[in-house]
């Protein structure tokens, strides 16, 4: 078997989604966001034809498939100008953790919703005090009876004001040693207590990032998923499909910004014949589509292995993929506006926001930096630095 070409199967899911995207488009895409619409019709569309919830089991509504899938799904979507940040939270990372370590009856609650896009899941984790650092979440949870009662205080949550539910990663003490250990908890995003207030973004998208307030939250037994004693090791199943989702969101934004910017390359005349005849021109979009492919590459393997269930070997690939995937895409989004001189800065063209979106992949969900730091550690390693 040849590992370096996809199956038939997800070639085919690829063009399925390209086709479906691109019925709506950068332009709806856009449209939607300046106005302050969503792209709710675009999600429901793909969840009807089950592309949402392709790595959910079967037997909770989804397609049964890997998170090589979902990511194919996400990466599509950003190749037609349509990256749905909320492919990355509420499939694959809240259907995988809910889908490995809830119950039989969290499963059935929640698990259709996600699959179909009728109810869709935030994830909660980041908060100001404590960004990469999670160690340092304060947002607590403490048993009251068969009742638990969350507070603290999350930032930079997306897509609150569409999901139902959000995940939410507290800390509990535990009991043996009177420490705080990370455990995750579902909380209705109309609970009484939870809070939430739009951030304004300069990235042009729908989806939108949100401060959370979490004040005496009170959540009944069953909204803990997992086991309370294991939450770290349930809280790192739901990363590597993250990073692998962000890589894919990645290659696709670049993938789009490539293919807009060789079209225009390609009819644009200034001096004699079009400008992709120019070096200048055509070396860096060339350089672009090498540097994807090696990212979409690595991002392929990383996937591969957290089907496998290789959850080191993930960690390490998974890292290394949304590292370069998001540096390719960077510079796509740089070389594509420079290809279209002035109008690469301008609303008509669509060009500059790429700027400000590729940006956030060497931000979110990891910064570029503790990624160095972790290949630094566990691959090479070095001494710990921080």
């Amino acid at each position: 078997m040849n590992t370096f070409t996809e199956s038939d199967e997800r070639q085919e899911l690829r063009r399925q989604v390209a086709r479906l995207a691109g019925k709506y488009g950068r332009d709806y895409f856009t449209r939607q966001a300046r106005s302050g619409g969503k792209t709710t019709d675009l999600w429901l569309e793909m969840g009807k034809n089950g592309y949402l919830g392709i790595n959910i089991p079967e037997e909770y509504g989804g397609g049964g498939g890997g998170i090589g899938d979902i990511a194919a799904v996400c990466e599509e979507l950003a190749a037609q100008g349509c990256p749905l940040l909320m492919m990355v939270v509420s499939p694959a990372i809240c259907g995988t953790v809910i889908a490995r370590y809830g119950t039989p009856e969290q499963k059935q609650r929640w698990l259709p919703g996600i699959a179909d896009g009728t109810g869709t899941m935030a994830f909660a984790i980041t908060e100001p005090d404590a960004g990469t650092n999670s160690h340092n979440i304060t947002t607590t949870a403490r048993r009251d009876g068969d009742e638990w009662v969350l507070n603290g205080r999350k930032i930079y949550i997306s897509g609150v004001d569409e999901a139902d539910n959000v995940l939410v990663v507290a800390r509990t003490t535990d009991s043996k040693t009177g420490k705080l250990k990370p455990c995750l908890f579902v909380v209705p995003t109309d609970a009484d207590g939870f809070e939430y207030r739009h951030i304004p973004m300069e990235i042009v998208s729908p989806e939108l990032q949100f401060g959370v307030f979490i004040d005496d939250v009170r959540l009944p037994a069953d909204a803990l998923v997992g086991d309370e004693d294991a939450g770290l090791v349930q809280l790192f199943a739901g990363l590597n499909p993250e990073r692998i989702m962000a890589a894919s969101f990645s290659t696709g934004l670049a993938r789009f910004a490539i293919d807009k910017a060789v079209a225009y390359a390609k009819e644009r005349t200034v001096f004699q014949g079009p400008i992709g005849s120019h070096q200048a021109i055509a070396h860096p979009l060339a350089q672009s589509k090498i540097e994807v492919e090696l990212a979409r590459l690595m991002t392929q393997k990383a996937a591969a292995l957290v089907d496998a269930g290789d959850d080191l070997g993930a960690g390490e690939a998974a890292n290394m993929a949304k590292y370069a995937a998001a540096e390719a895409a960077c510079d796509a989004a740089d070389r594509a506006v420079q290809t279209y001189g002035g109008n690469g800065i301008t609303q008509e063209y669509g060009m500059a926001g790429l700027l400000v979106a590729t940006r956030a992949g060497r931000i979110a969900p990891v910064t570029r930096e503790m990624i160095l730091n972790f290949v630094a550690m566990h691959s090479l390693g070095l001494p710990k630095s921080y």
